[in-house]
């Protein structure tokens, strides 16, 4: 874990018009399945009057497939969910849903052509997604001698470590946060700083 990749960084919006029916996929950041169904929830609530509403969310990094979810809303088997699903596998982003709201006009586009507009769709609306980096981040406690102060608080920068509290009592405690590959490497210099005395304990993993 702790890896770094790219993730939506807005709720965005693509539409498309094939054949006098009417497809907006929604994209959005979903880091947890039930965040995907909620976003879910929120385009039927906001499109009531749409035919279907067909979606596809991925949780995790890039092209993993631990945490997927699908769904055709009526759609022939396998024409829209799975499509979808497809393109964000190979979109090179995580933490992604995907709802293609579709508005039918009156043409039937056939099983290989509704594969081909709720792929389209979806692609259409990645081509220009804002997208920001997903980092996991450890929040630590070190407890240090006084005199070891100076020598810790050199490796907050390198490490890209930021001391979110400290405390001054018989020792020093410092509360910091870091990401999560750079943890280990801190821990080990901070002990090398502080010859073995530092007391290095994690509080929580962040994302």
């Amino acid at each position: 874990m702790g890896d770094r990749y790219a993730i939506p960084g807005a709720v965005h919006r693509a539409e498309l018009v094939i054949d006098r029916s009417r497809f907006v996929c929604t994209l959005a950041h979903a880091p947890t399945a039930a965040a995907a169904q909620a976003f879910v929830s929120g385009l039927n609530a906001e499109f009531p009057d749409a035919s279907h509403h067909c979606w596809a969310y991925l949780i995790g990094p890039p092209g993993n497939t631990d945490r997927v979810g699908m769904s055709d809303d009526g759609e022939p088997h396998g024409t829209a969910g799975r499509p979808m699903l497809t393109v964000l596998l190979h979109s090179d982003l995580g933490d992604v849903v995907a709802v293609v709201s579709r508005w039918f006009g009156g043409v039937k586009l056939g099983t290989g052509g509704l594969v081909r507009a709720y792929s389209a769709s979806v692609q259409e609306a990645l081509l220009t997604l804002p997208r920001r980096e997903h980092r996991e981040y450890v929040v630590i406690d070190v407890i240090v001698a006084y005199a070891q102060i100076s020598a810790c608080q050199q490796l907050w920068p390198p490490f890209e470590a930021s001391v979110l509290a400290d405390r001054y009592d018989a020792d020093v405690r410092f509360t910091v946060r870091c990401p999560l590959e750079t943890e280990q490497a801190l821990r080990q210099a901070l002990l090398d700083a502080t010859r073995g005395q530092a007391v290095i304990t994690r509080r929580a993993l962040l994302e």
